[in-house]
């Protein structure tokens, strides 16, 4: 279902966000953010004089590869366009989150390790949807697969209970897909 009819409009910005996820050769996963933020008018940045209609002011990359227990082996963060030429220099901390989890505690460790001035507000902002991604790349493809989803046991909560409303413990979802764990009248 589309968005309802807008009032008259001029557009003025366009943020693009993609996000692709991939299972490598060697066993392990990559995943990657491309985010662009494009003016529908000619304007000038103070960093960069001049910037054409249609041309990034912020043009971010990053690429996660992740192991099968979603721990982080390693991380490419690129910024190709930024207001200041100084922008790019921030990439190389990103590498301190080599070793974190992508999971619970991968929103803090972001924060912790490449928030505020520790990190590039844009691409800082790339990382905390990577989890999602991630499942979204990863689960699907075991269970695709038949391969044992090591998150999953019978005597253990699914990490997807009560992460969203179709996965609530009182949903019918939980009731007709995993009615152990089902809590609702």
């Amino acid at each position: 279902m589309p968005l309802p009819a807008a009032t008259k409009r001029q557009h003025i910005h366009t943020r693009s966000i993609s996000y692709t996820g991939y299972r490598r050769e060697d066993g392990l996963w990559d995943m990657e953010a491309h985010m662009t933020d494009k003016k529908a008018y000619q304007h000038r940045s103070r960093g960069r004089g001049e910037i054409e209609i249609g041309s990034p002011i912020h043009e971010m990359l990053i690429r996660i590869t992740i192991d099968d227990s979603f721990v982080v082996q390693d991380i490419v963060a690129i910024t190709e366009h930024s207001p200041y030429g100084m922008c790019p220099s921030i990439t190389p901390n990103y590498s301190s989150l080599i070793g974190a989890t992508v999971g619970p505690g991968w929103r803090k460790a972001i924060h912790d390790r490449v928030g505020g001035i520790k990190g590039c507000t844009h691409i800082t902002e790339l990382l905390y949807p990577i989890a999602t991604v991630a499942f979204q790349t990863i689960m699907p493809w075991r269970n695709h697969n038949s391969e044992k989803d090591p998150t999953q046991s019978s005597d253990r909560k699914p990490f997807v209970l009560n992460t969203c409303h179709a996965w609530g413990d009182t949903s019918p979802v939980v009731k007709k897909y995993m009615p152990e764990f089902y809590r609702g009248e």
